[in-house]
């Protein structure tokens, strides 16, 4: 399918926590585009789990999950992803039945779990873009995200060694997931931008007092004209 960026703007952000995702869609509900964030549909489908055990906040899910060493991953990784699922399900359902619609969609970084059917969906309503970080890059995100955790699914991906602590695990295998997770993003996306590029977008966008969330769609009508 090719990409374009037409009315009614359908935008989908994909890529790894902490590669920018809610800071664009932030921008562009700013510039007056409807947005929606996949985590705090989640949270509000997890509500009661939450409130039973004191959490709340994205980082109260994360807390709620817990590390995957821990007895009660398993069950609650498979509980996120199922609502992570319904919550893409309705957000899609809603589209197709409104082709009028524009959306701004901060998607999770463990959107590529959600099954083939749904990615396909995602992919024919709207354009996917995918926030790719470099190598370095990612391991800035290895070190935000022991310092600042979000939900991750792991899907069998952490490894502890004997003696271990699970941030020591984490820290060998965080990159691991990235690079495993890196072609999915790609094959899911019609355009990539990178992280770098963004990160100089945001500061010129900013010295010059321009609308950044403009910047960034004018960015991706350029990458998607290159590779069209």
């Amino acid at each position: 399918m090719t990409a374009q960026l037409n009315k009614p703007l359908r935008l989908a952000l994909v890529g790894m926590s902490g590669a920018g995702k809610t800071y664009w869609t932030r921008h562009l509900a700013k510039s007056g585009y409807p947005a929606v964030s996949c985590d705090d549909l989640i949270e509000t489908r997890l509500a009661g789990a939450l409130q039973s055990g004191g959490f709340s906040g994205i980082n109260g899910v994360a807390a709620w999950m817990g590390w995957p060493n821990q007895p009660t991953y398993a069950e609650r990784e498979s509980r996120y992803l199922s609502e992570e699922t319904a919550t893409m399900d309705t957000v899609l359902s809603e589209l197709e039945k409104d082709r009028d619609r524009e959306l701004v969609l901060d998607t999770t970084g463990s959107v590529i779990y959600t099954g083939n059917h749904l990615l396909y969906r995602l992919r024919r309503l709207m354009t996917v873009v995918y926030l790719a970080a470099s190598a370095e890059e990612q391991q800035l995100l290895v070190e935000r995200y022991l310092s600042d955790p979000k939900p991750v699914l792991w899907r069998g991906a952490f490894h502890p060694r004997s003696g271990e602590d699970p941030k020591e695990t984490v820290a060998r295998c965080y990159p691991t997931l990235l690079v495993a997770r890196q072609q999915s993003y790609q094959a899911l996306a019609h355009c990539s931008l990178s992280v770098a590029g963004l990160h100089e977008l945001a500061k010129s966008a900013e010295l010059q007092m321009q609308d950044q969330g403009e910047r960034f769609l004018n960015m991706i009508r350029e990458q998607i004209a290159r590779t069209s």
